[in-house]
């Protein structure tokens, strides 16, 4: 036995319940869903109209483009034209004052690490009237394993670490205060 579709409303549920007195059935499902044909129809009217947007947008900027390259006021022939200035050419980027933007990020950071590479693999003179020098960093890792690290001897340390002693204020004064002859 079917239910005839109400088609209106209710603001009192029991009275529906009391109608029907087996209830909600609740293993029954529900028989008016969206059909798949409408939902495919729907999809298919959304892609034609992104589509016709696309090309709308399109055609309007190709006009637009096209206007503006038409109707451009000639220049005069006293006007020097101006170059662009959005391509930086390698002179103009050292005449800007510091700090400036890499021009070429991975071939300045393999520059760089190309000269601290060499700088660690020779020798060369740190301060010559002190006579430091630097050396090979495979050399001076081998004077270490052949030497050992410097050791400073422990008085050396003692006696840098110990404070010198001062006296306080007040015992001077109190020596002034016994001094013979007062």
């Amino acid at each position: 036995m079917t239910r005839p579709r109400k088609l209106f409303w209710s603001r009192s549920m029991t009275e529906d319940l009391n109608q029907h007195p087996q209830g909600l059935d609740h293993n029954d499902f529900e028989r008016e869903d969206l059909s798949p044909g409408g939902v495919m129809y729907f999809m298919v009217g959304l892609v034609v109209v992104v589509i016709a947007i696309y090309v709308i947008v399109d055609g309007m900027y190709h006009f637009l483009d096209r206007y503006e390259q038409t109707h451009q006021a000639a220049m005069s022939p006293m006007v020097k034209p101006i170059p662009d200035t959005r391509a930086v050419s390698p002179d103009d980027a050292q005449s800007f004052p510091q700090p400036r933007l890499e021009t070429s990020e991975r071939t300045q950071l393999t520059d760089y690490i190309e000269k601290q590479d060499q700088k660690l693999l020779t020798y060369d003179w740190i301060d010559k009237d002190s006579g430091t020098v630097r050396i090979p960093i495979d050399r001076a890792m081998d004077l270490i394993a052949e030497r050992g690290l410097p050791v400073r001897t422990e008085s050396t340390s003692a006696v840098a670490a110990a404070p010198a002693k001062k006296e306080s204020p007040a015992k001077p004064a109190a020596k002034a205060a016994t001094a013979p002859g007062n």
